[in-house]
């Protein structure tokens, strides 16, 4: 029974990790393809850690695979962030059908702050 359950959440787990890929593709700008990646991602090898730590039902593994997951839920969207950040310095254009910019306008350009709206 364990190794079924396990089995099925490596796979949905891959599944996400596949969605992940093909958003990498099928997304039209750097912004949306770093959302579905970040996203897909990391739930998708939350869970080939979880059914792999569930499989083998060792404390060593399990120990390690919490590891693993805590440091990419703490790595992931930070390292997202900056790039996401670093791109809009660098004026990587926006999908051509983005209705709304919230940071156009309140960033300084020299010293790349975010500005406040009462500013």
């Amino acid at each position: 029974m364990i190794e079924i359950l396990s089995g099925l959440i490596v796979l949905l787990g891959s599944f996400f990790i596949l969605i992940s890929a093909i958003g990498l593709i099928k997304m039209p700008d750097l912004f949306t393809r770093m959302s579905a990646t970040t996203k897909a991602s990391t739930l998708g090898v939350g869970l080939v850690l979880l059914g792999t730590a569930l499989f083998w039902q060792d404390i060593g593994i399990s120990a390690r695979a919490i590891i693993i997951v805590t440091f990419l839920f703490l790595t992931a969207p930070v390292a997202a962030h900056i790039i996401g950040r670093a791109a809009y310095f660098d004026k990587v254009p926006l999908w051509d059908k983005t209705q709304v910019d919230e940071l156009k306008g309140r960033y300084d350009e020299n010293t790349h702050e975010l500005k406040s709206k009462d500013d």
